[in-house]
């Protein structure tokens, strides 16, 4: 390399390793002054709609989702995450930061550094126009494989950060191609882990619309499997899942066919807890609408005895939701109320 350009080059190479090794220098620097915490400001995000909010901001653009769902944002579900800006950067990192720390991701060996520069992107991807600028960096990639990762913890970031992504429709484009091994990774992983909640908060947002849920085809057995058996918060987060792919009419005949184990119906119990109850009278209120939608499945396609069909088309489930006409919560009575005609 000779000559003006060839020192060109280098002066650039020498820049980008200089802002790469400030950025180590202060996310060591964060770890010997004892992990403060600096979590995002929850008022700023973008990354989440209020529950039962049909609109969202996607990249500062009003889009209605088909499926009425709702955007999921890891940091308003969990305790305020560590944020290494140490109050040395403003709360939005500027494009040239953003790249610097893409660089760091991608190039960072200690698992420490790269959980905390992982933490530190999925704040920043919580502001609508961080996400457009990380997905023009080349970002989400370096991102996604990271949810290969050995550490849990990593794993766990690694989805978080995705999740705030894709809020917005072109990033989803783009992260879509990760939904089956994200998928699997729920699936097989331990139950109520928080890598297995992180990946459900990223596919409920990657469900919102109807573009991609066809995907989730082959893996709507699981999730009622993973929703029967796990914890209270496993439960609430898949049946947000359920509930978007309930409002498609083009889901209707997979999830009516998925195997299911009896034990579903004790959801419908009245000691249940609301926040699942109410899920649970939904589902069933959905399924029942899109089977009514011009026709759908008036053919109606044989269903093999132990599926969701025969569960909610069984005098038994018919028997618990009546029964709820007398719970002691008004807003579970009212919900009932409008599912009764659909028995």
């Amino acid at each position: 390399m000779g000559g003006p350009r060839g020192a060109g080059w280098v002066a650039a190479g020498l820049l980008l390793g200089a802002g790469a090794c400030y950025c180590i220098y202060r996310l060591t620097r964060g770890r010997r002054r004892g992990d403060r915490e600096l979590g995002i400001r929850s008022s700023k995000s973008a990354g989440a709609l209020e529950e039962g909010t049909s609109e969202g901001q996607l990249c500062g653009r009003s889009a209605r989702p088909q499926t009425g769902g709702t955007w999921e944002s890891q940091w308003s579900k969990t305790s305020q995450p560590e944020d290494l800006t140490d109050g040395s950067y403003d709360d939005v990192l500027n494009a040239e930061q953003l790249q610097k720390l893409l660089y760091l991701l991608e190039s960072a060996e200690d698992p420490v550094i790269i959980e905390r520069a992982l933490i530190t992107l999925g704040n920043n991807a919580a502001f609508s126009v961080n996400q457009a600028i990380i997905r023009e960096l080349g970002g989400i990639p370096i991102v996604a494989n990271k949810i290969n990762h050995s550490n849990q913890s990593i794993k766990e970031k690694a989805l978080n950060a995705l999740n705030n992504l894709s809020v917005n429709v072109e990033n989803q484009i783009k992260i879509k191609i990760y939904i089956s091994q994200v998928c699997e990774d729920v699936f097989s992983g331990p139950l109520n882990s928080a890598v297995q909640l992180a990946g459900l908060r990223l596919l409920t947002n990657m469900t919102v619309t109807n573009d991609h849920q066809h995907m989730l085809h082959s893996y709507i057995t699981d999730l009622f499997q993973v929703l029967l058996t796990g914890n209270g918060n496993t439960k609430v987060q898949v049946l947000k899942l359920l509930l978007n792919l309930s409002e498609n009419p083009a889901m209707t005949e997979g999830l009516l066919r998925a195997q299911v184990d009896s034990s579903f119906l004790s959801l419908y119990d009245s000691h249940v807890a609301k926040e699942i109850l109410l899920r649970v009278l939904t589902l069933f209120q959905n399924i029942k609408n899109c089977l009514k939608i011009e026709g759908h499945l008036a053919a109606q396609p044989t269903f093999t005895e132990g599926s969701l069909f025969f569960l909610l088309h069984g005098e038994e489930c018919a028997q618990k939701i009546r029964a709820l006409v007398d719970h002691h919560d008004a807003e579970v009575k009212e919900k009932v109320v409008t599912v009764i005609p659909k028995i």
